[in-house]
C-alpha cells in the first residue's frame, strides 16, 4: 500500500510538471507553418565529396552533400533544430542516399541571426576507380536534393529542392615515390 502512495505522488508531480512546461511553452511543438515562417536558407552550396578512397587496388566512392546556413526570422531563439537531406536521380523514385543531422541543439540561432554552415552528406555514392572516372564520364546523371526541417517533435517540412552540381570537392593525394625534379632537391635538404 505504501508503494501506491508513493508512485500516485510520483504520477501526480510528472502530471503537474508537464502542465507547466505545456503552458509555458517549454514542450510547445511547432506547427509546420510556425517552424516554415521562422527559417530562410541562405548560401546553399551543393558538390559531391569523398566517402572512401583507396589508392590500390584503385577504389573512390563519391557521394553528393549539400551545405547551408539558415537565418531565424522569429522574435525567439531558435532551439532544437534537426535536418534531413533526401538525395535521389533524376528521373528516380528510389532515394540514392539521405543524411539525418540534429544541427541546433545547445547553442541557439538568436532573432535575426544567422547560423553556423550545416553539412549534410548522403550515406550512399557513386563508385569509381579515380577522379577522372567521374571527370570524363559522360552517363554522369543529374542528382537532385531535397531538404527538410523538424523542430521540438513537430512535422518535417520541405525547405527547398535543388540540383547537385557536378563540382568535386576531392583531390587525388600525389602517388608514393613520385621522382622530384632535380631543381626541387635542393629545397628538400
Amino acid at each position: 500500500m505504501k508503494r501506491f502512495g508513493v508512485a500516485l505522488i510520483f504520477a501526480l508531480i510528472a502530471l503537474l510538471m508537464a502542465f507547466i512546461f505545456n503552458k509555458t511553452g517549454v514542450m510547445r511543438t511547432l506547427t509546420p507553418e510556425e517552424l516554415e515562417a521562422s527559417i530562410e536558407v541562405m548560401d546553399v552550396e551543393t558538390k559531391w565529396v569523398d566517402k572512401y578512397y583507396q589508392p590500390w587496388p584503385p577504389k573512390l566512392i563519391l557521394v553528393p552533400a549539400i551545405s547551408f546556413r539558415i537565418k531565424n526570422l522569429t522574435e525567439k531563439p531558435l532551439r532544437y533544430v534537426n535536418f534531413n537531406a533526401n538525395f535521389r536521380f533524376l528521373d528516380d523514385y528510389e532515394n540514392l542516399g539521405d543524411s539525418f543531422l540534429a544541427a541546433i541543439r545547445n547553442v541557439p540561432v538568436e532573432p535575426g541571426e544567422i547560423s553556423d554552415t550545416i553539412f549534410l552528406k548522403s550515406n550512399y555514392g557513386v563508385e569509381g576507380y579515380s577522379l577522372a572516372t567521374f571527370e570524363k564520364n559522360s552517363r554522369w546523371k543529374l542528382v537532385k536534393v531535397k531538404l527538410f526541417a523538424q523542430s521540438k517533435g513537430s512535422q518535417f517540412i520541405t525547405l527547398g529542392e535543388w540540383d547537385v552540381s557536378r563540382k568535386i570537392d576531392f583531390k587525388e593525394p600525389e602517388p608514393v615515390g613520385k621522382k622530384v625534379p632535380e631543381e626541387k632537391k635542393d629545397d628538400i635538404k
